[in-house]
C-alpha cells in the first residue's frame, strides 16, 4: 500500500482510483481496466461516462464486504485510461450514429456508408487490440483483471487474453439480450455482437452460459440451439422455474453446474431490472433483482469455481445529471465482482 495509515472506516477519498483504494495496479492482485466507450450503441447513448461515474459513487461504497469482509486488503488497483480513448470513441461515435440514423430512415449500403462502417470497424478492432495488449501485460504479471465499460463490446480482448491463459474457461453472461448478432447494423463489434464474437475469436472459451436474456433475435435464438457451447437460462424460464416453486439457489445450482472449474463473468448491468439500471442503452422489462444476481455469483464461488476475470458494462448515468441511481448500482455491483474474484482461487 501506499499509505500505512489507510483507514478502512474514513469517507472516501477522491483520489483516482475506485473506492479510493490507496493501491497501484503494482501494489494490487486485482486491477481495474476502465474503457469509456459507446461507439456502436444502437439506442441511447452515455454509457461511455459509465466508468466515470461508477468512480464517483465508489467512494460511497463501504469497504467490509460481507461476502469477503478482508478482500479490499488484498489490494483493487485502478489502470489509468488512455490519454486518446474518449476522444476517438467521440469521433467514430459521430460516424455510428450517422450510419444508425441512415439505416433507420430507410437507406440503403451506399458507397459514404460504407466508409463510415470501415472506419468504426477499424476503429473498433484497435481498441480490441488495445485491451487485449493491456490485459496480457497484467495477466502475465500475475494479476486478475476486471474490466469497467463502457458499451458491451469492449471486454473482447479482455475474454480473448483470459481464454488463452485459462483453456476451457467458461463465460457466465449476465444480461437482457444474447448479443449473438453478427455485424449487426454493418459494425463487426457492436455491443450487439460481443458473445458471437467471444464465441468466434476467444480461442479456449468452453462455455457460454447466458442468464437473464428476455430480447434476442431469430438468428441468435438458432445460433444459441446449434452451438453446443451455448446454454440459455432465459429470464421467462427462470421466472417459470420460480413460479413453479423451485428455490433460488436450486436454479443457480443448476446454472453454474454448466460451467468449468474457471469462469471468466461477463455482466451486461441490464440483466438486472430496469429499476436498477433506468438510464443503461437498452432496458428491458423483467431481469434480476441485486439480490439475486449477488447470490448467484456467491453460489459460483462457494461451488468451487474461481472467477478469473471480469466485466460490468452497459452502466450509463442520466443525462440530466440530477440521479446517481445508476452509478449506485453500478458500483456496488462492480465491489461485488471484485470481492468474488478475489475470493476465489490461489
Amino acid at each position: 500500500m501506499e499509505k500505512t495509515d489507510f483507514d478502512p472506516n474514513a469517507p472516501g477519498v477522491n483520489n483516482g482510483r475506485y473506492f479510493g483504494l490507496p493501491f497501484t495496479p503494482e501494489q494490487a492482485r486485482l486491477v481495474l481496466m476502465s474503457v469509456p466507450w459507446d461507439v456502436t450503441t444502437s439506442y441511447r447513448e452515455g454509457t461511455a461516462g459509465g466508468p466515470d461515474a461508477i468512480l464517483d459513487a465508489s467512494l460511497q461504497v463501504d469497504l467490509y464486504d460481507l461476502h469477503n469482509p478482508d478482500g479490499w486488503r488484498q489490494g483493487i488497483g485502478t489502470l489509468p485510461v488512455g490519454d486518446t480513448l474518449e476522444l476517438r470513441g467521440k469521433k467514430l461515435r459521430e460516424e455510428a450514429r450517422r450510419v444508425i440514423e441512415h439505416w433507420e430512415s430507410g437507406g440503403t449500403a451506399g458507397e459514404s456508408v460504407r466508409r463510415r462502417i470501415a472506419r468504426v470497424n477499424e476503429g473498433s478492432e484497435k481498441l480490441n487490440a488495445e485491451v487485449y495488449d493491456e490485459a496480457c501485460r497484467w495477466l502475465d504479471a500475475g494479476k486478475k483483471v476486471g474490466l469497467v465499460g463502457g458499451d458491451h463490446s469492449v471486454p473482447l480482448g479482455l475474454i480473448r487474453a483470459v481464454a488463452e491463459r485459462n483453456p476451457g474457461v467458461g463465460v457466465l453472461h449476465v444480461d437482457a439480450h444474447a448479443d449473438l448478432r453478427r455485424a449487426y447494423e454493418g459494425f463487426t463489434y457492436s455491443h450487439a455482437s460481443i458473445m458471437y464474437n467471444v464465441l468466434n475469436e476467444a480461442a479456449g472459451v468452453s462455455a457460454l452460459v447466458q442468464v437473464g436474456v428476455r430480447d434476442l433475435c431469430d438468428d441468435e435464438a438458432r445460433l444459441a440451439s446449434a452451438d453446443a457451447r451455448v446454454r440459455l437460462f432465459d429470464d421467462y424460464a427462470l421466472s417459470a422455474a420460480k413460479f413453479g416453486g423451485e428455490s433460488w439457489n436450486a436454479v443457480c445450482d443448476r446454472i453454474i453446474a454448466c460451467l468449468p472449474e474457471k469462469a471468466y463473468v461477463s455482466f451486461d448491468i441490464d440483466g438486472l431490472a430496469p429499476e436498477y439500471c433506468p438510464h443503461t442503452g437498452t432496458p428491458v422489462p423483467g431481469g434480476l433483482s441485486f439480490a439475486e444476481a449477488v447470490y448467484l455469483l456467491d453460489r459460483l464461488t462457494a461451488s468451487g469455481r474461481e472467477v478469473v476475470g471480469f466485466d460490468l458494462c452497459e452502466v450509463a448515468p442520466d443525462p440530466a445529471g440530477d440521479d446517481d441511481w445508476d452509478a449506485n448500482v453500478g458500483a456496488r455491483m462492480l465491489y461485488k465482482l471484485c470481492n468474488f474474484a478475489l475470493r476465489g482461487g490461489k
